[in-house]
């Protein structure tokens, strides 16, 4: 099983590892990519600070994340797991996971990204500021950038197995999912049960703790429909919608009544 997760806006600050090897990254069909996407960042980083603040959607509190992207290529690098550290992240706690469980969090967790296009958690990165929505000079909106390379990359990286699909919005747009792998690929809404509404934080919470409860339990399903009983028997409860028409994704709906 392959899932997709999205990145986090909050980040660790700088490792203490060696600097950016990009030939050692996950991936390595996106290699030119991402020298085009980094290469892009750091040059304007590396210039107007006040032009770069507003390409990036930046505060002025935020201003040394300008300074932070202009030494990408020396800056210190981690693990990509421990790089992201916003509320999905929080719950997934990759860090206490069992032997086991981290094999398989490098095996099956792809992070997408705005600069690197996607990585696994074990890929050493060093920390950034670029969204998925950013538009760089030169290259345009990055979630229309990435969609070629990706496309030739990542349904070899899916294989034959099932793909979980738990990006957000923009990220999405940077892969999707066509043919007979969207037969196979099913996306998750965190709904809160009494209302049907889907609240942020606690969304991306259980996203979290789902990926998780599946590592943990060594769950290894091959399709939609095997996750969804893999879910209810972990305790989820789970409303599952199959596609209308082949060529279309499942979409399930998690249901919780706690909001935290």
């Amino acid at each position: 099983m392959l899932v997709l997760l999205p990145p986090s806006e909050g980040k660790a600050a700088a490792g203490r590892g060696e600097p950016l090897a990009m030939e050692s990254l996950s991936l390595p069909g996106l290699a030119a990519a991402r020298e085009t996407v980094l290469g892009e960042l750091v040059e304007l980083c590396s210039g107007d600070e006040d032009k770069a603040r507003d390409v990036l959607g930046l505060s002025e509190g935020l201003r040394g994340e300008v300074a932070k992207n202009a030494g990408l290529r020396t800056a210190g690098t981690r693990p990509a797991g421990e790089v992201y550290t916003g509320v999905l992240y929080d719950a997934l706690d990759l860090a206490s996971l069992d032997a086991a469980a981290k094999r398989r969090a490098d095996r099956s967790l792809l992070v997408f990204s705005g600069l690197w296009g996607a990585v696994r958690v074990s890929d050493r990165i060093p920390s950034y500021r670029c969204s998925m929505g950013v538009k760089l000079p030169g290259l345009g909106a990055l979630g229309a950038y990435w969609r070629e390379p990706m496309a030739s990359v990542l349904p070899e990286a899916a294989g034959d197995g099932m793909v979980l699909d738990l990006r957000s919005a923009a990220y999405a747009t940077a892969w999707k999912p066509k043919g007979e792998v969207a037969g196979r690929t099913a996306s998750v809404r965190v709904l809160h049960a009494p209302t049907r509404k889907v609240v942020s934080h606690f969304n991306k919470a259980t996203k979290g703790r789902i990926v998780r409860s599946l590592l943990s339990a060594g769950a290894a399903p091959e399709r939609p429909a095997e996750l969804v009983e893999a879910l209810r028997d972990l305790g989820y409860e789970v409303e599952a919608e199959p596609p209308v028409r082949a060529g279309r994704a499942w979409s399930l709906d998690v249901l919780v009544t706690e909001v935290h």
